[in-house]
């Protein structure tokens, strides 16, 4: 995949508001209307469902080139975009026409509740919302703890549900308004406060078929998926380059010595991307999520690697709070790469039971 150019106003804006979006939840507001804006939500849509055509890898390199200037911008634009994927692989083609001119063009919030799913896919958690049949539809109570771009009174929102009565899951499309869903207060993030990050609760929010995403969680979420984490991906890509580039900068005072390893950390961050973009093209990780799961393993290193670099390049001006702020910035990113659901301590476990249970 080759960096994606941004248009030059939304780049500019990033780059001016990138410690607001950090630092500031009011900031939150300002967000979506401008990638909305910059037509990023409609990159791997098709025409036909109102988008700009193109494949999932422009997704993941507009992720990319939005999270090298702020990380809080990339996280939000993942859980837009992914949500509008759930819709573009729905049988529900009523749900996806009502819902996508909205979402395409920002004027509502998508949200991907599915981390928890994702984690229940690998066996590694039980899923944190089940149902009740009642009628031709169903009543939801449970909890998600961690969703993103839940912008107040304004989001549609994607959630894994059990059965209560029979075994199986199935996945569904709740919005701010329903009755008896309740959207936390943001959560206290040290950083990326800007995302409309919340805590939901659901206590008998009823839901018609017409709601449904997929009836059948098990067949149909490991056919999202690879956008899923690709999608994430995205954000340690753009991420690595950002500090890279700055450790490069810096490392012209003095620290030549530093060249090699940022050489060989680039063109390692390349090989990752290049089998990220080929596994995305062949379809390869629906049946092999495994290989997803060690590129983004490989990749949060990377990020770790890269912004140690950028401190070493930059020496002591790091610490000093104005001049340091982009790098410790950045260095709170880096922190939250390895915690994203599913996080590399869930990755790592999955794939050391697929290797026991191979064994």
């Amino acid at each position: 995949m080759t960096p994606a150019p941004l248009d030059p106003a939304l780049s500019a804006w990033l780059e001016d508001a990138a410690p607001r979006l950090d630092a500031d939840v009011g900031a939150a507001g300002e967000l979506l209307p401008r990638l909305a804006a910059a037509g990023v939500f409609t990159l791997g849509v098709p025409e036909a469902s109102g988008g700009a055509g193109g494949r999932l890898v422009d997704v993941v390199e507009a992720i990319a080139a939005v999270s090298a200037h702020s990380l809080a911008a990339g996280f939000v634009f993942w859980g837009h975009r992914t949500y509008v994927e759930y819709l573009l692989h729905s049988p529900n083609e009523a749900l996806a026409g009502r819902l996508l001119p909205d979402l395409l063009r920002g004027r509502i919030a998508g949200a991907t509740g599915l981390s928890n799913a994702m984690k229940f896919l690998a066996g590694l958690e039980g899923l944190q919302v089940t149902a009740r049949r009642e009628g031709d539809g169903f009543r939801l109570d449970g909890k998600l703890p961690w969703v993103t771009n839940l912008e107040p009174g304004n989001f549609h929102l994607a959630a894994a549900v059990a059965h209560g009565d029979r075994p199986g899951a199935f996945v569904v499309s709740l919005a701010a308004g329903d009755a008896g869903l309740d959207r936390s207060a943001d959560l206290d993030l040290i950083g990326l406060r800007a995302t409309n990050t919340a805590a939901v609760a659901l206590a008998g929010v009823r839901i018609d078929p017409d709601h449904v995403i997929a009836d059948d969680a098990h067949v149909w979420l490991p056919k999202v998926r690879p956008a899923f984490l690709a999608f994430q991906c995205g954000m340690s890509i753009g991420l690595a380059r950002r500090a890279i580039a700055a450790a490069g900068e810096a490392a012209g005072a003095g620290r030549h010595i530093l060249g090699e390893p940022l050489a060989a950390l680039a063109a390692t961050l390349r090989t990752q991307v290049r089998a990220l973009a080929e596994g995305l093209e062949s379809g390869a990780f629906e049946s092999q999520p495994a290989a997803l799961f060690r590129i983004r393993i490989a990749l949060a290193d990377i990020v770790a690697e890269a912004v140690g670099l950028e401190l070493q390049a930059t020496g002591g001006r790091a610490y000093l709070s104005e001049p340091g702020a982009a790098f410790a910035r950045r260095w709170r990113e880096a922190a939250f790469v390895p915690v994203i659901t599913p996080s590399l301590v869930q990755l790592k476990t999955a794939l050391a039971a697929q290797r026991e249970s191979a064994a």
